[in-house]
């Protein structure tokens, strides 16, 4: 059973949702995604820097291993999100990997659309392994559209044959655009966060003219063979479930070691919600373990 804080994370989140009568243009979801970000505690020291082209972010908590790096991408349907808006997460994500986060700004859609975000993300990787950081220490992680991104990412750089992290965690992943998942109708009521018009809106946008089954788009078509060890996490109560649950299966038949995460009555992207939600944390905590095993 969750925690009694779930019922309170759910109000808060359900009381700052639009009312059908005035649906909010992206620039004012993009701004009200800007106002709730939450403030990193004083012990986390945070860098700004270029990694390669791509405006990103050094988020080093006290303790970090100078060599472990965890490479992030934020969620936000690949509309919006920011450095901004995700770097008090990574924080906490880079304190239970005992890491350097790199958290990078990647171009968003409409403006940018696909290949654009994979582009960003591949180039950011690159530029890691330039700076001299070992594949076997570097671990790529992201939430929502950021976790689909992370196994686009994955796809792309194996594509590439460029050297794979040694780990990745995809959190409550977006991958399939066109939502044809039974969780995406099963799961509506009990995920607040995320509505199916939205995803196919945000999936048209970024698609652009692009097929939405390619792979580096909606990765839950991809070849999966020779990829590192996932860890997929994501809430039993969100629409995306069967994103996350059909990829690990696709990518245990490939060969893949995964470890697969459904947790009890979570909603999407719950550790967001890290500073009221015990879950939350937890989550956080295994997927430090995780990354700190596979990088060691």
């Amino acid at each position: 059973m969750a925690s009694d804080q779930l019922k309170k994370v759910i109000d808060i989140v359900r009381s700052q949702q639009p009312n059908s009568a005035s649906e909010p243009t992206l620039e004012q979801q993009r701004a009200g995604m800007e106002k709730v970000a939450e403030r990193v505690t004083s012990d986390v020291h945070c860098e700004s820097t270029i990694a390669g082209d791509v405006r990103a972010e050094w988020v080093v908590p006290p303790a970090a291993d100078v060599e472990r790096v965890l490479l992030y991408f934020h969620g936000g349907g690949y509309v919006m999100g920011s450095i901004n808006t995700h770097r008090a997460m990574v924080a906490r994500m880079a304190r239970a990997a005992r890491a350097r986060a790199l958290l990078i700004d990647y171009r968003l859609a409409p403006e940018h659309p696909f290949p654009a975000a994979v582009e960003d993300a591949t180039v950011a990787y690159q530029w890691l392994l330039a700076q001299g950081c070992k594949p076997r220490k570097i671990a790529l992680a992201g939430d929502s559209a950021g976790g689909g991104l992370t196994l686009a990412t994955l796809l792309a750089l194996r594509d590439a044959k460029t050297p794979l992290p040694a780990c990745a965690v995809p959190i409550s992943a977006w991958t399939d655009m066109e939502g044809t998942g039974a969780s995406v109708k099963t799961k509506a009521s009990r995920d607040p966060m995320v509505r199916e018009a939205d995803l196919l809106r945000y999936g048209a946008l970024y698609g652009g003219n692009t097929d939405l089954r390619n792979p580096l788009i909606s990765p839950l078509h991809g070849d999966y063979r020779g990829l590192p060890a996932l860890l997929i996490q994501v809430g039993e109560a969100e629409i995306l479930l069967d994103d996350s649950t059909r990829v690990a299966e696709r990518a245990k038949h490939a060969g893949v070691q995964v470890d697969l995460e459904v947790w009890d009555e979570m909603v999407h992207v719950w550790h967001a919600f890290a500073k009221l939600l015990p879950e939350a944390q937890q989550a956080i905590e295994k997927m430090g373990s995780y990354v700190i095993g596979h990088t060691s």
